[in-house]
């Protein structure tokens, strides 16, 4: 990603997903649109989605009310709206009560077309609600905070991962990388991407908790660098978790990412494994994003 050199860093937008969202402008970048409803229904919040769908019922049902009102003809009083209105939302929901009833022509034709729209109307609900019911996601939290400290004799970076869920994510991996300004040999800034290896980058059954750490050594992209000098680079970390969720059977992923202000030097995290006198082991998920 090429960014002008006049461009404030500060308005990068979080690649993790954290933080306050970005304020940027996209000139010539294809918008959301109609031909994109599908993808804009599954993906907005599940309040929204009700509210779209309520919205899109009671519209169709005014359109179809105001022909009835226009046309006559379903045994309503002259005038009364309110009685085309809920005829039809009889006839769209098929329920038909019989008070009711279309007794000419073109009301016949109007009950035949909204009959038909009915039709799509339930097809299209039903199947935007399943697809987003039925969609595998990972419940998957990180960690609010990295610590940078000695392991082994080794500055690490390390920060930890859980499934909220009480199945398994199988042959889960890893990737974690650190993004930070640099500048080509003509001055433009430029967006780096470096790949910080972890200790392990894969387990094969990911069901309590995972502690991902990343030893930083001559060969690591953050080898010498301070607690000062992150924060004024601008540097974040980047994290990508995959697997298998056993449940779904199909393939989950989260991430997440961590600025300067969500890296902390020298603490380390809080053990979450607490052994009991009686031998038991308990695992203490209220520790998950302490420090000590």
């Amino acid at each position: 990603m090429v960014i002008e050199p006049d461009l404030a860093p500060s308005r990068y937008p979080r690649l993790g997903g954290r933080g306050p969202a970005a304020s940027m402008v996209f000139v010539g970048h294809a918008k959301d649109s109609w031909r994109d409803a599908y993808h804009f229904l599954l993906t907005m919040p599940l309040a929204a989605f009700f509210a779209v769908m309520a919205g899109g019922y009671i519209a169709i049902n005014l359109i179809f009310a105001t022909v009835y009102f226009v046309v006559g003809g379903i045994g309503a009083p002259r005038g009364d709206f309110v009685s085309c209105f809920f005829f039809s939302v009889q006839t769209l929901s098929t329920v038909g009560y019989g008070l009711m009833a279309p007794r000419t022509l073109p009301a016949n034709v109007v009950v035949a077309a909204e009959t038909f729209a009915g039709l799509f109307n339930l097809a299209i609900a039903t199947g935007l609600l399943f697809a987003r019911i039925s969609r595998p996601t990972a419940r998957v939290m990180f960690s609010r905070q990295a610590v940078v400290t000695e392991h082994d004799g080794v500055p690490t970076l390390i920060f930890r991962a859980a499934n909220r869920r009480r199945n398994r994510i199988v042959e889960a991996e890893v990737s974690v990388s650190l993004v930070r300004d640099a500048f080509t040999a003509e001055g433009r800034l430029i967006r780096s991407f470096h790949e910080l290896p972890t200790l392990r980058s894969r387990t094969p059954i990911f069901y309590l908790s995972w502690q991902i750490m990343h030893r930083i050594d001559a060969a690591s992209p953050l080898a010498g660098v301070t607690a000062e000098g992150f924060a004024a680079a601008r540097d974040e970390i980047v994290v990508v978790l995959r697997g298998l969720d056993e449940t779904f059977g199909q393939t989950v992923h989260a991430r997440t990412s961590y600025a300067a202000d969500e890296v902390v030097w020298g603490r380390r995290l809080a053990d979450l494994f607490l052994p009991q006198p009686d031998g038991s082991l308990v695992v203490d998920y209220t520790r998950f994003h302490d420090l000590v």
